[in-house]
């Protein structure tokens, strides 16, 4: 990245313009302090202390150097929502997970984004998603196709400022039909995996969701969801804790005859674009697993 210094920063210091002018995280000025030519003022290695003066060139090495060495590119259907020069958005399959593990190392998300980029660009790419989907949840998963954009939308989310919407379909009626859950979560001790709520205690964290009820019948509830904070599981121990689990969710509630996954889609999300900072709201259809879940319940609803 290469930028002329106008009057308007002259006297201020390089410190001062990454993090008030270019919103980078802290994270991201250590990375670039730490590279040997990642901050540089008219071809001369600087440190943020450095006081810009009105016509000096700042350049910044925010460009990747090298790919993810363990995500290999694969050919795989990829359902593109947004896509521009700094973020890409996609809508993941259900049972499709983010990133690559354990038994999934060439049939994730992040291996048919890498490899959706090798064919549209020369320069290397790094898979960093914005938020993460588990990999029986189906929806929008936000990626940044560069540093800067990175930063910017990791410190938006920290903020709260992406704001991230679901429908989730509930085995039983929820009462009262909307409102707010606010508890703490913690992970119960004799559990890698499953969360709980809990009191106010040390290894607990506050977990807050917003959600109304937007189709229903005797036996099972539609509800929208958006999930103020961001814990491990959030939803599913939501629901589970208000007496009405996500339907097929084996972990917090039981299994379905009707989807062989827990029923939640990430439908909705809303952000300021990194570079731009337009308003960018995006939607993902729902999924034929959850039509058919409503479709089996006589249930329509509008999202």
């Amino acid at each position: 990245m290469r930028i002329e210094i106008s009057e308007k920063f002259n006297g201020k210091t390089i410190l001062f313009f990454l993090k008030n002018e270019l919103c980078l995280s802290s994270k991201m000025i250590t990375s670039l302090k730490g590279l040997e030519k990642g901050i540089m003022v008219n071809g001369c290695r600087v440190t943020v202390r450095h006081v810009l003066e009105n016509g000096e060139v700042l350049e910044l090495l925010t460009d990747d150097t090298k790919e993810n060495e363990n995500i290999v590119p694969t050919e795989m259907p990829l359902d593109i929502i947004y896509e521009d020069d700094d973020i890409l958005v996609v809508s993941k399959p259900p049972m499709m997970p983010t990133h690559p593990s354990h038994g999934h190392f060439y049939d994730t998300l992040a291996n048919a984004v890498c490899f959706h980029m090798q064919k549209t660009r020369s320069e290397p790419f790094v898979f960093r998603s914005v938020n993460r989907l588990d990999r029986n949840t189906s929806g929008l998963v936000l990626i940044a196709k560069n540093r800067i954009s990175a930063s910017r939308l990791y410190s938006a989310m920290q903020k709260g400022e992406i704001k991230k919407r679901y429908i989730a379909l509930l085995d039983g009626v929820i009462e009262p039909s909307s409102g707010v859950i606010d508890t703490y979560i913690r992970r119960q001790k004799e559990s890698i995996i499953f969360r709980e709520v809990c009191e106010a205690l040390p290894d607990a964290s506050r977990a807050v969701t917003y959600y109304k009820t937007i189709g229903c019948n005797d036996k099972i509830s539609v509800v929208c969801a958006e999930p103020v904070t961001g814990r491990t599981h959030q939803l599913r121990v939501h629901f589970a804790h208000m007496g009405a689990s996500i339907i097929g969710d084996e972990l917090y509630g039981k299994p379905s005859k009707d989807i062989g996954r827990h029923a939640l889609h990430a439908y909705s999300l809303s952000f300021s674009h990194p570079k731009t900072k337009e308003q960018i709201e995006l939607k993902a259809p729902l999924p034929e697993d959850i039509k058919k879940v409503l479709s089996a319940n006589e249930l329509e609803i509008e999202v």
